[in-house]
């Protein structure tokens, strides 16, 4: 059985940043791709960066502040995320698949979802 758990989450000030990890159990993430969502209030969950065989991808909002990276000796992901602003806030997801890059941004291309992590960022 697939377990991913993110951790890292929290409350943190705008211009602050923040690392947030994803453990996985049960697969390697070196065998496809990982990525990470973000869902705000009332809002649908969004893409935010991928990672599969080396190669990135952001979002706009994403690119230039936060980073992904993968550690595949501990089998976890992180997404470090640099110069935090309140529309930042959000519930961080960790998903994990055997996707393809053309649908590396599609949320039900993944096959499986952490429990997600909450940051908020305060003015």
């Amino acid at each position: 059985q697939v377990q991913l758990v993110e951790s890292g989450g929290g409350l943190v000030q705008a211009g602050d940043s923040l690392r947030l990890s994803c453990a996985a159990s049960g697969r390697t993430f070196s065998n496809g791709a990982m990525a990470w969502f973000r869902q705000a209030p009332g809002k649908e969950r969004t893409f935010v960066a991928a990672l599969r065989r080396g190669n990135t991808r952001y979002a706009d909002f994403a690119k230039g502040r936060f980073i992904i990276s993968l550690d595949n000796a501990k089998n976890t992901g992180h997404l470090e995320m640099n110069s935090l602003k309140p529309e930042d806030t959000a519930v961080y997801y960790c998903a994990a698949g055997n996707t393809i890059w053309g649908n590396i941004e599609i949320a039900a291309s993944y096959a499986y979802w952490g429990q997600g992590t909450q940051v908020t960022v305060s003015a």
